[in-house]
């Protein structure tokens, strides 16, 4: 059935505001931040100038069983956690779905760091230290070949790595499978957990994280005019993404419509957007075409906008040029950091509540918006707002563009 139309049916998230959809989608909306001191001693012991990241709320040991807190990573076991309660919210009992027609695509920015750097340091000891589970426990199709495992998924387990645009690539993968009548139910997503030195380190020496230490809970400023860099954060986001006559057929709450989907790439630098957006404003001009709506439909906007000046100004200027000062922004890694390969799965799930509900989140730590983005971007409070259609943008280093429009 080529073409089919693609919802959502089933979300799930770990997310440093809660260990699940809604206690996250709360949180937003009560403008909580997650950003907190890293308690371990090691930002000092490395010296390094940052000491502060978006941490979980929850950690993982209490929803997985002993043997998957041994042996997955974690970013695999925040994956699974992320997977199951959008699987139980889908209400995809057994045999709901043939495991033939069932996919999974879940994608990582940097992958499954934790293992790779416990278990080279385990090697110091003599290689009969390291674990026999490591390579399983670092590849990066870990998460979703767990995940795929698990739900028997036998059309297909995919894994894209496009750095902090992963999370949304998974999403515009997943509505690929089902309309090319590859699948009928699709797990989509990403998850991502690095919070480690060497990471650090190596985005402070880009010169793209926030050092506002004795301050983190205004750390993260995304749009506003004193915003100095990104907060690293961790978690994941699932969405179930299925055939919309298969769906109805099923009886299944439909949560929203992805109805566009624009990838392409800036080739232009590996860390730079194209200074004039074009590439961004393409990516958002193609995501319009798939789902034949104009700039003027869009009602709103959720935005990568990571808290560095220069590409928050790069891509309000993409929303102003592409979609127009008509449409309500938001920015939520304000709230979340910067949850790198995950983000876009968490913050395409965000958008989707946002259209179901008529309510757009407000960006945390917005004080004054920067002259340079002159668009109608919430603050303060929630704005109640009919919604008919949406859009999620995310970019990733390596010049990927993902736009993804969501409607009612």
């Amino acid at each position: 059935m080529s073409g089919a139309d693609v919802v959502a049916t089933g979300l799930g998230a770990t997310t440093p505001l809660g260990d699940d959809v809604a206690t996250t989608w709360q949180g937003l909306l009560d403008g909580r931040g997650g950003v907190s001191t890293i308690t371990a001693d090691w930002p000092t012991g490395y010296d390094l100038p940052v000491s502060i990241a978006a941490q979980l709320a929850v950690e993982p040991a209490g929803k997985l069983k002993y043997s998957e807190l041994k042996w997955l990573d974690r970013c695999e076991q925040l994956a699974m956690i992320a997977a199951r309660e959008a699987w139980s919210d889908a209400g995809l009992g057994a045999g709901a779905v043939d495991p033939r027609r069932l996919a999974v695509v879940i994608g990582t920015g940097i992958g499954c760091v934790h293992t790779l750097l416990s278990q080279h340091e385990a090697l110091k000891s003599g290689y009969r230290s390291v674990m026999p589970q490591f390579i399983p426990m670092v590849m990066p199709n870990g998460p979703a070949a767990h995940v795929g495992l698990e739900l028997g998924a036998r059309a297909g387990v995919h894994a894209p790595m496009s750095a902090c645009a992963s999370g949304a690539e998974a999403l515009a993968w997943a509505a690929h499978l089902i309309r090319s009548d590859i699948a009928d139910v699709v797990v989509a997503g990403g998850a991502e957990s690095c919070i480690s030195p060497v990471i650090m380190a190596g985005f402070a020496r880009a010169g793209a994280m926030c050092t506002r230490n004795d301050d983190p809970a205004s750390a993260s400023r995304p749009f506003d005019i004193y915003r100095s860099g990104f907060v690293l954060g961790e978690g994941a986001g699932v969405m179930i993404l299925e055939r919309a006559d298969f769906a109805v057929a099923r009886g299944a709450r439909v949560y929203g419509r992805l109805a566009g989907v624009g990838v392409n790439n800036d080739a232009h630098h590996i860390t730079a957007p194209t200074p004039d957006s074009s590439g961004q404003i393409d990516a958002v001009d193609r995501a319009l075409r798939d789902a034949g709506l104009t700039a003027t439909d869009i009602g709103h906007v959720s935005a990568h906008a990571t808290s560095t000046r220069i590409g928050d100004a790069i891509e309000a200027a993409t929303i102003m040029r592409a979609i127009g000062d008509h449409a309500v922004v938001t920015a939520p890694k304000g709230a979340l950091g910067h949850l790198l390969g995950a983000s876009g799965a968490v913050e395409a799930i965000a958008t989707v509540l946002s259209v179901r509900h008529g309510l757009v989140p407000p960006t945390l730590n917005l004080h004054r918006v920067d002259p340079a983005v002159p668009l109608d971007v919430v603050s303060g409070k929630p704005r109640e707002i009919v919604l008919d259609a949406a859009v999620t943008q995310s970019f990733g280093f390596g010049g990927h563009n993902i736009v993804l429009v969501f409607t009612s």
